[in-house]
Order: C-alpha cells, then structure tokens, then sequence
C-alpha cells in the first residue's frame, strides 16, 4: 500500500497545483475587472481583503443602487475570496509532495522489489545509506524529487513572502504551479516512480556502483535545491511581467531565492567535481563533459543574475536585463533536466535513455521558455527604465561581468550543444577540453580583472584616475606572482601563469573593500562578497597549480620495487585482499616517503561489484598542506608486476577550498541581507 499512497499523494498534488492556478489566475481576472469598474479601491482587487470594501454604502451599509458599484464590490470580493486561497492550497500542494517523496524512500529502504524502480535500481545488499540514494539516483526518482522541492519552494513562498505586492506575489505562485503542473504531467503521464512488478522481483539489479558514494549521495539534492530555486525566481519575473511590478520591491522579493539558488549549486557543483576527481580521475577541475557543462551554465546564469537582481534592489538600475536573465537562467536550468534524461548524452550521469520521455521535457522547456519569452516581448515596454548610471561606475563594472559571465555561457552552451546537433545532421564529430580551454580562459582571465576592478569602484559614477590609485596595490601584487612564478618554475604555460597572477591580485582586491573601515559596523553581506570573491582566487590558483605543476607516472612494478613521482618515494609492499557491504577487492600497500619524513600506507583498490557486475578503481589520495598525492591500483601484467597511476598534484585542494569560500561567502550575503530586511520594516514600523 505504500506505492499506492505514495502515487495517490503525487495526484492529490498535482489536483492541487491545478488549483492553484486556477484560484489564482480566477482572482487576478477578476479582480482586474473589479478595478475597471472603477468604484473599489486598489488594495481589494489587489487581493487584500480589509473591512472597509471600498464600496460605496448607504448609510445601511448596503450595497448601493448603482449596479455598476454592486458588480465591482461583487467581483471584488470573489477575487479576494479567490486569492485568499492560493497560499494554503500551495502549502498542502508542498506537504502532500513532500509525503509522496518520502513514501519512495521508505520503499527503497524496505528494498521493495515489487516497485520497478526499487528492482532496477536497488538491491537488499545495499549499504542504508545508498538505499536511499537510490531514491533519486535515477531517472524518476529524481524527477519527484525535483517536483517535490519544487512543490515546497512554492509552500515556502506562501508562508515567508510578506513584502511583495499581493497581485504580484499571486502572479508569481500561479507561474509556479503552472511549472509543477508541467512535471507532475511528466511524472503522472510518462515516468510514475511507482509502478508494480508483477510477479515482484527476487532480488533487485543494484545501483551503479560509481554512484555509491557519499559525494554522489548528497551532489543531486544540492543541485536540484539551485535549479528550482532558480525556477522561483522565474516564477517572480514571470510574476512581475504580468503586473507589471519590474522594480526594486520585486528585487528584493527575489534576491534571496537566486542567493539560496546560487549557494546550492556552488556546493553542488564543488562536491561533483571532487566526487570526479577522485572517483573518476577527472583532472580536479574540470573535465568539460557534457552533464558537467549542464550544471555549470545555471551556474553562470545565476551569478549573471544575482549581480542583476543586486543593482535593481539596491540601485533601481538593470530592470530590463535583470528580467531575462531570470529567463535564461531557469532555461538553463531546464536545458540541462532536458540533457542529462533525454538519453542525447552518455554519461555517467546521465539518467535516462528514453527517447519519448526527452521529447516530453522538450516540450515543457518549450512551453515555458518559448512563453516567459513572449511575455517578455510583449510586456517589456512596460518596464520602466530605472535609475541611469555613468559608464564608469559599480554598475557599468557590473554589466561588463554580466556580459563576460554571458560570453562564457554561450561558449559552453554552443560547445555542449554542438556535438549533438551536428549528429542529428549525420556527423559525428565531439567538443573536448581543448576547444574550452582555449576559448573559455581568456574571457575568464578578463573576468577576474572585472571582479578585483568592480568592488572598487563607486557607485553612480567615478573617476577613472582615482580608480587606477586604488588598483595599485592589486596590480603589483598580481606582477610580483608573476615574476615569482616565472622565476621558480619558468616553463609554466601561459594561461597557468597569468591565471596564478591574477589569483594573487585578485585575491588582494577582494579584501579591500575591507581597508579602513571599521569591522565592527560592517555589514554581513559585504563580509560575503568579500569572501566570496577571495574563493575565487583561491580555486583560480588551485586550477592553475593543477594545470601547471602537476606529474603523472604510469608503471609497471613488481612487489618490492620503487618508483618516484614528484616529492614521494613509492614502494609496493604486496597485493591483499578486501571486503566490504556489498563488494570485494584486491588492495595494493604502498609504503610513501617524502623525503626524511616517516613512511605512511596507502591503499589503492580495484573493486569488484557483483549487482550489477562491475570492476572499478578506488584511488588512495593523501592529502597534505602542499597537494595531494593521487595513487591508482591497475591491473596486472601477467609477468608478476602490477600496473600503477601515480599523481604528484601540488596546492590542487586549493580548487574545493575556493569551491567552499565562494559557497561560504554566499551564506554569509543571503544571512546578512535577510536581517537587513528584516531590520528596515521593524525600523520604519517604530518610527
């Protein structure tokens, strides 16, 4: 009965969106028509019940004859009636989603075989831990529980959003149920997570093995959390355009949800990389795979955004621009749903292979990008032009990285797009890192110059001179690193070089925002920008030091014998057997010396996985203050040797460490301009 409950409380929810669309769209029109009556008052057709109607009474408090007045005060109080129960329809909409989500994983963790899903994607051998991953390790797992956290995104706004105009804020829930509404279709119609086996299933196929991990574990919920929450602030812009609400009230409606969107992904995106580096061997930063690729454009989208939406809220200015890249951002966001379950790509993240079900998402990424399009062709003269701003300002600094962070993006949606193109032409042909790289770095290189050049200036307006005297200090350090870098290691590459010389200068920018001031009385979400873009130094130089510096070594060695890669002596004292929960391996013992230092062990693993049948490389990796050294056991050679990949990697952890100061940085700003929102209604209500 659990599967039962579950797809029940999955109809329930969509009946509920659809509702919820409904009893919005219903109380915005009429509430529209009240108003052209002209005889209420705009907070009531604005969905704002009060006990004074606003209509014209009699001394009886009547209604008055005029019937023009009485079918204004009648739709009036329809539409109130109407928008009133929006909110607690979208948070029994999140709950009854919620239920439904969880439902699956106590079905999972029964290892109920009589589910498809939990058969061809489970077994009873399974450690708990990746039972429940298995939940949304696949393709309609994960696809409920994007809805669900779609579902409660819309719960929350109900609850939470008290700033927003009542009309917009009604707009805004009813684009967000039309969106849940689009994949509670797709779910209902095309992949029910919940369907029965009949006869049940013996034992299920397992999950695949390099998807049991903590990092891949916990890598789709983070993302999924910065993909809808990038589609909420769709669903304001949406919201805006329809009431024509585009200003900074809106903007500051919206910012914490693309904050919070821009957090997730960070984290998300920083714990895949780290989960390919060491399970796959991808690099340590970036590997330029397609599925990759589709996480990272909602990533620039949402950086492009949440510079945007900062300007509109704080400055009044980038109404227009901030309005599209909400669109484009959620059409990032859905183009990667689209790449990773159409079965256009392989990968091993990819989750489906299902032609008809990509076509489904096709046409929800049609219906919603191809509509929010239109209605930004058709609303945007109505966008008032906000506040104007001299070229050389905070503002100008800001569009000049908007559209870097643009260029970037177009370069990596034509690169991963391409390929796939091009084979629907008949041509078979790929896009790899080299074509990224080379075409990527450059415009990365102008983009860190825009960041350590935008803390610094003013708003408004400034002077160039002036500016270029607060640059100084940045600049000789960024030239110094170079001339450093060149003199220790003067066959570094390029692009390594003046990335390690703008990290350095970048990096002394970042904090001077701080020089100064006085640290007490400065606010939080400057302490987050600050610290969100010395994360970017720092994973910058860790890229580069991995490109730069890194050594590999591919051997043969029998036990006993001794190889050398970077700093490290490694021996190979003997081959061993081991087992875990669900598999076996054989491990190598490494005896590692660095220098006069003590020896240490290190384990590399081949392992074996019997559900489903599959042999894969555990890497052993010792981390120290300067780099990590990166061990892989082979296979052996039938001639008594042993095959081994070692990896000297010098400062590559400094990639994740800046993964998390950016990640950081952004809490520290979503908490800091939470209080101060806060703190100015309280103010303004105690004056």
């Amino acid at each position: 009965m659990i599967a039962e409950a579950g797809l029940a409380a999955l109809w329930l929810a969509a009946a509920l969106a659809l509702l919820q669309l409904v009893l919005a769209g219903l109380g915005l029109w009429m509430g529209r028509g009240a108003r052209s009556t002209n005889n209420v008052r705009p907070e009531l057709v604005e969905g704002r019940p009060s006990a004074s109607t606003g209509v014209s009474l009699d001394g009886s408090g009547s209604p008055s004859t005029s019937s023009g007045q009485t079918d204004g005060s009648e739709r009036a109080a329809t539409a109130a009636q109407l928008i009133a129960g929006v909110r607690p329809v979208a948070i029994v909409q999140g709950l009854l989603a919620a239920l439904s989500f969880v439902l699956l994983i106590l079905l999972f963790i029964r290892s109920d075989m009589s589910v498809v899903l939990v058969a061809q994607n489970s077994h009873s051998a399974k450690p708990l831990m990746y039972k429940i991953a298995g939940a949304w390790g696949n393709h309609e797992g994960s696809m409920l529980l994007w809805v669900t956290v779609l579902a409660i995104a819309g719960g929350a706004i109900a609850i939470i959003e008290r700033r927003l105009n009542e009309a917009t804020l009604v707009a805004t829930m009813a684009a967000q149920a039309a969106i849940a509404l689009g994949f509670y279709a797709f779910l209902l119609i095309a992949s029910n997570p919940f369907a029965r086996l009949n006869p049940a299933a013996s034992e299920g196929a397992g999950l695949n093995p390099l998807l049991q991990d903590p990092g891949l574990a916990f890598h789709p919920p983070t993302l999924y959390f910065g993909y809808v929450g990038l589609s909420v602030a769709f669903s304001f812009a949406v919201g805006a355009l329809v009431m024509r609400d585009v200003g900074p009230a809106f903007a500051r409606a919206m910012r914490p949800w693309v904050l919070g969107a821009w957090i997730f992904l960070t984290i998300g995106i920083t714990a895949g990389s780290y989960w390919a580096y060491y399970e796959l061997g991808w690099g340590g930063w970036w590997f330029w795979d397609p599925v990759e690729n589709a996480s990272l454009m909602p990533w620039l989208a949402a950086t492009a955004l949440l510079h945007s939406v900062t300007v509109l809220a704080t400055r009044d200015g980038l109404r227009s621009w901030t309005i599209m890249l909400a669109v484009v951002a959620f059409s990032m966001s859905m183009i990667g749903t689209f790449l990773v379950r159409s079965g256009i790509l392989t990968s091993v993240h990819a989750f489906a292979v299902d032609p008809s079900r990509g076509s489904f998402i096709l046409a929800l990424l049609i219906l919603y990008i191809g509509g929010a399009l239109v209605l930004f062709g058709w609303r945007i003269g109505s966008v008032k032009q906000g506040s104007t701003f001299e070229l050389v300002s905070r503002e100008g600094g800001l569009i000049f990285n908007n559209l870097l962070l643009s260029v970037i993006l177009g370069i990596v949606l034509i690169g991963t797009l391409y390929p796939i193109v091009a084979q629907a032409m008949g041509t078979q042909l790929s896009v790899g890192p080299p074509f990224f790289n080379k075409t990527t770095a450059p415009i990365a290189l102008l983009l860190m110059l825009g960041m350590a050049v935008g803390p610094m200036i003013r708003w408004r307006r400034d002077e160039g001179k002036e500016l270029i005297g607060r640059m100084a200090a940045p600049i000789a350090v960024a030239l110094a690193g170079l001339v450093a870098v060149f003199v220790i290691a003067p066959d570094t590459a390029i692009l390594p070089l003046l990335g390690l010389g703008f990290a350095f200068g970048l990096a002394v920018a970042s904090v001077a925002p701080l020089w100064k001031r006085n640290l007490r009385r400065t606010p939080l979400f400057t302490y987050g920008m600050v610290v969100a873009h010395l994360g970017v130094a720092v994973s910058v130089a860790g890229m580069a030091s991995e490109a730069a510096f890194t050594q590999e070594k591919l051997v043969a060695v029998r036990v006993g014998q001794v190889t050398q890669v970077g700093p490290y002596s490694v021996v190979l004292e003997g081959i061993k057997p081991a087992v875990g929960p669900n598999w076996s391996a054989l491990e190598g013992r490494l005896r590692v010396q660095r220098g006069d230092a003590a020896p240490f062990i290190m384990g590399p693993q081949s392992r074996f996985f019997s559900a489903p049948p599959t042999v894969t490389s555990e890497a052993a990796i010792e981390t120290v203050f300067d780099g990590q050294l990166y061990t892989v056991l082979g296979q052996p050679d039938g001639e008594g040797r042993w095959q081994l990949r070692l990896w000297w990697k010098p400062f590559v952890t400094l990639i994740w460490l800046g993964g998390m100061l950016i990640g950081l940085g952004g809490l520290l700003s979503l908490i800091g301009r939470v209080v101060r929102e806060r703190r100015i209604p309280n103010r303004m209500a105690a004056a």
